[in-house]
């Protein structure tokens, strides 16, 4: 890894090359999310036929800035790149963003050798692209998407970082993180890897401390073997969550004209995440699902898991979901069932699944939860609440934040319904409390939290 791609996104100087007056254009965009977000140093917008744009003064080329620029974001058409790449590393730009297409994605291999050769006797300045989205670090400011805001939502400030080597897939990520209230703290879109790849991304996001856990879409590996080495060291330090596009023979013909890389074949791949220790996930909803999951519960002491719910369906669906996992069945002791005996009518199953039936109230769930997180035969729950049972009132939100404040044992909450159940898990959320929908999700999750700290490396 190139230790100056650390100025990619912590730079205090920035040029924009390429900068527009028109609202419509790439360069303005850019410009304007420099200007209006929460960047807070210096910004030299390039155009030669402009005095000033956003109330900045504009320059006629990165060479006639007198001050250091640590960063350029290349917004011009292709054919001009070779020469922006000449130019800054003659300036000593640390690093660049190359925003601009027309490479190798659509067989200009000409012009992408060009890029390459200026790449090459510049090697000290890393640069993130061409044909990419760019970077958005939300504690910096820094942020290159040509995205306005009005159209693509911002995310909060999190602790999960986001690789993506497609630039429109990873700004509906965006979109969806910030709408689903999701933190991100790094976002990087690499298109084409011409000079810095998802290897070098995963090394730099290893040593990052805001990050906790790195989330990755990948199409194809431009180098196989530094792959595999890099991902095997990072994935001891954190968890990595990858999801793959060109896994069928039609998905790889399609990534190689997306970002004119080699998809490689599925079960080779699929033998890399094994033996590297990647969580791999089959959709974005699950990506998503893991990495808040590992960004917010306790690391889980083994693989024995308590189903706690008021529907006894719900329990059965879970342990189904859980036989395809890592996970098994907890056995909780006479000691702690106990109390919760004695707080339960007659007809609850206190085993597991744990049933304590759709007459369940405040109490009932209370004690139930707090003998399993007292329990040493319990590593972790799953909690099923239906919040439309009348004996149930919206106290059981603040209980149960407070028993889960400083939980030691991971607990996902399961929940159903329409907006009375959606507004009760949003409250949970809100506290830290990560809730699903489906048996399902809540069981392949707390699997990839479970495998991450014991499965993969053969403890359990």
């Amino acid at each position: 890894m190139n230790p100056n791609l650390k100025y990619a996104f912590n730079a205090k100087s920035v040029a924009v090359i390429g900068a527009s007056r028109n609202p419509g254009k790439i360069g303005y965009v850019v410009l304007e999310n420099f200007v209006k977000g929460n960047f807070h140093g210096k910004v030299f917008p390039i155009n030669p036929n402009a005095n000033s744009i956003l109330n900045l003064k504009c320059y006629p080329s990165i060479s006639a800035i007198k001050e250091n620029v640590e960063l350029a974001v290349i917004t011009i058409p292709g054919e001009m790149v070779p020469k922006a790449i000449e130019e800054c590393g003659k300036k000593g730009v640390k690093a660049c963003v190359i925003i601009s297409a027309g490479f190798s994605e659509v067989g200009n291999t000409k012009l992408a050798e060009k890029l390459q050769a200026a790449m090459n006797k510049y090697k000290k300045m890393p640069c993130v692209g061409p044909n990419c989205l760019g970077i958005l670090d939300t504690h910096s400011g820094i942020d290159t998407l040509f995205l306005p805001r009005y159209r693509l939502m911002r995310p909060q400030k999190g602790k999960i970082s986001f690789i993506s080597q497609s630039g429109a897939l990873g700004s509906a990520i965006l979109d969806w993180a910030g709408s689903k209230d999701y933190g991100i703290n790094k976002f990087i879109s690499y298109g084409n890897a011409m000079s810095t790849d998802e290897a070098d991304l995963l090394e730099y996001l290893a040593q990052d401390k805001a990050t906790k856990v790195i989330c990755v879409y990948l199409e194809g590996v431009r180098n196989g073997k530094k792959f595999f080495q890099v991902a095997k060291k990072v994935s001891q330090q954190k968890p990595v969550v990858i999801i793959k596009g060109g896994m069928s023979a039609a998905g790889g013909k399609a990534t190689a004209s997306h970002t004119g890389s080699l998809a490689g074949n599925a079960k080779v791949f699929q033998a890399v995440v094994k033996q590297t220790g990647l969580i791999y996930a089959e959709s974005l909803r699950e990506v998503f699902d893991y990495a808040r999951v590992f960004t917010s519960e306790p690391t889980p002491k083994g693989n024995k898991a308590q189903i706690i719910t008021n529907g006894g369906g719900y329990g059965v669906l879970t342990a189904d979901a859980l036989e395809e996992s890592v996970l098994e069945l907890a056995e909780m002791s006479p000691e702690s069932r106990k109390p919760i005996i004695a707080a339960s009518p007659s007809y609850a199953v206190i085993k597991n699944p744990m049933d304590l039936t759709g007459d369940a109230d405040n109490n009932r769930f209370m004690v139930a939860v707090e003998n399993a997180l007292k329990d040493p035969g319990v590593d972790s729950i799953i909690l099923i609440i239906l919040f439309q049972v009348p004996t149930l009132d919206s106290d059981i939100i603040e209980g149960m934040s407070g028993l889960l404040s400083k939980r030691k044992k991971p607990v996902l909450v399961v929940s159903a319904g329409g907006e009375f159940a959606k507004m009760h898990m949003k409250l949970l959320e809100k506290e830290g409390i990560q809730t699903f929908e489906e048996p399902v999700d809540a069981a392949r999750a707390l699997h990839a939290l479970t495998y991450y700290h014991h499965g993969r490396k053969k403890k359990i």
